[in-house]
């Protein structure tokens, strides 16, 4: 049984940030896919995108999660928005859905220190209107990957960390 467990949500809902503190508190390691991919590939994921489109990046998401489920325990595994699609999903963990509306993504990033990096790095919220869409069409989606479904919108960190640690005990 393995002991990792796997942050999946909408992009910008926080999952990088709640790995690297949740971490912290419990001692585990933490990595992020696009962060695993990035360093394989040598580029961005915006650049990945731009080159090589959108079903290559998904490829390399295929290859990261097994890599991931071979190679790796006792990790918090952040994820990019659509990594929870990858096969065996919950064979690499425990799998825990950050939730939140969308307009409550959109606030919280507009409201980081670095907003315009981060919208910039994320290419499909490029067009707000298919980004909504997308939102809608993930959703139901993630609640039904997710093992255990913790509500972000309008919590501080220390809070989501919290429930977290509770739900998983």
């Amino acid at each position: 049984m393995t002991t990792n467990l796997i942050l999946i949500g909408f992009m910008g809902v926080g999952k990088g940030t709640v790995a690297r503190a949740l971490a912290r508190k419990s001692g585990m390691f933490g990595v992020d896919s696009d962060d695993l991919i990035e360093s394989i590939e040598n580029r961005k994921v915006k650049t990945i995108f731009e080159e090589d489109g959108e079903d290559y990046f998904r490829d390399m998401e295929k290859k990261t999660a097994k890599w991931l489920s071979q190679n790796v325990t006792n990790t918090i595994i952040s994820t990019g928005g659509g990594f929870f699609k990858v096969d065996d999903l919950n064979k690499i963990g425990k799998v825990i859905y950050l939730k939140s509306s969308f307009e409550g993504i959109i606030e919280r990033l507009k409201v980081q220190p670095n907003a315009k990096q981060k919208f910039n790095k994320r290419p499909l919220l490029k067009d707000m209107a298919k980004a909504k869409e997308l939102f809608f069409e993930r959703a139901p989606q993630y609640e039904a990957k997710a093992d255990i479904i913790i509500n972000v919108e309008n919590q501080n960190l220390n809070k989501i960390i919290d429930n977290i640690l509770e739900e998983i005990k």
